[in-house]
């Protein structure tokens, strides 16, 4: 038997409210019940990364998520990074993307990654996104948009509050 509650969450820093019924997942809440597009769904079972968001600061696959186990939690996905722009131009100027699909999940993981450690290792790096699948790139053009931003161009700050 399935139930509707009302969520109540913080979507990139407003408080929102969205009814939810119990087998919704959160990818599904932020995108459908809260029309925050940027989140993307992908394989529906964790192993992309498409879904990537910060919940509580913490990265997590919006598709492994219930929507109803979040109510009173924060949720920060693409649209709610700030200062992310030097990793957006790192991404454009490395092609570190082509179809475009993987590229919020891999951002929201980069700018997590950022957060916590300033100056990450190529190594760091691959460890940071090995949980992000891009079918495009081979992966080395997004380690060296991520190492760029970080160490070359501009200082990395990165922002999520």
């Amino acid at each position: 038997m399935t139930t509707t509650k009302t969520i109540n969450l913080v979507l990139n820093g407003t408080p929102r409210a969205a009814k939810a019924d119990s087998r919704l997942l959160l990818v599904e809440l932020i995108r459908d019940g809260l029309d925050a597009k940027g989140t993307r769904v992908g394989c529906l079972t964790g192993d992309c990364g498409a879904c990537s968001v910060l919940l509580d600061g913490e990265v997590r696959k919006a598709c492994l998520v219930l929507a109803a186990s979040i109510d009173g939690n924060d949720v920060r996905t693409i649209e709610g990074l700030d200062a992310i722009e030097a990793l957006q131009r790192a991404f454009i100027s490395h092609n570190a993307f082509q179809c475009g699909f993987c590229t919020s999940g891999m951002l929201v993981v980069a700018a997590d990654l950022l957060r916590r450690n300033p100056s990450p290792t190529r190594d760091e790096i691959r460890h940071a996104i090995s949980g992000n699948l891009c079918r495009c790139t081979a992966y080395e053009p997004i380690v060296e948009a991520i190492h760029h931003a970080a160490h070359d161009g501009d200082d990395g700050t990165v922002s999520v509050s």
